[in-house]
């Protein structure tokens, strides 16, 4: 290669580039399911926290929500929940348990598939918070869905165990 080459950023400098970007995208991959997992699980703990007043009481606020606060917005008609007391110990352990699973990366997909069904059920309750909570919510569990729960999980942990014990087998 010749000096002008060198000065122009001759095949070695797009060969240094291309091996840079994609490291970059290796270390990205192995990452964003991590990131996608906590940020979808942290806002579904926190509210998971506050349904409880220790374990399996649920709190006096969470049934109150549930019995009088919340309702069904459904083809332009409000509807109060079935249920709520029901609901609400559902929703609260749900909110424990799913994210939990989460950040662990155990059973992965099915949790972010439960946390997506509630995203879909709380739209049909705060049918405002849409664009700001329940859109970026829903992208998330479906990326994980998708993309499933990455290296940096037990999911892949455990599914890299089964294939080595089958394969001595």
């Amino acid at each position: 290669m010749s000096d002008v080459q060198a000065a122009k950023g001759g095949p070695g400098a797009l060969d240094a580039a291309d091996c840079a970007l994609h490291g970059l995208a290796k270390m990205a991959g192995m990452a964003a399911p991590l990131f996608l997992r906590v940020a979808l699980a942290l806002p579904f703990f926190k509210s998971g926290l506050t349904k409880w007043d220790g374990f399996l009481s649920l709190s006096p606020a969470a049934s109150f929500l549930f019995e009088d606060e919340f309702k069904l917005h459904i083809l332009g008609k409000v509807y109060d929940l079935p249920i709520p007391d029901v609901l609400a110990f559902a929703s609260g352990s749900a909110e424990i348990i799913f994210p939990t699973l989460l950040i662990l990366g155990l059973a992965t997909r099915l949790s972010a598939l439960g946390l997506l069904g509630m995203t879909a059920v709380i739209q049909l309750i705060v049918p405002d918070g849409w664009a700001n909570f329940h859109l970026p919510w829903a992208a998330m569990a479906i990326a994980l869905i998708a993309i499933g729960p990455g290296r940096l999980s037990l999911d892949h942990g455990i599914r890299g165990f089964l294939e080595r014990r089958q394969a001595s087998v």
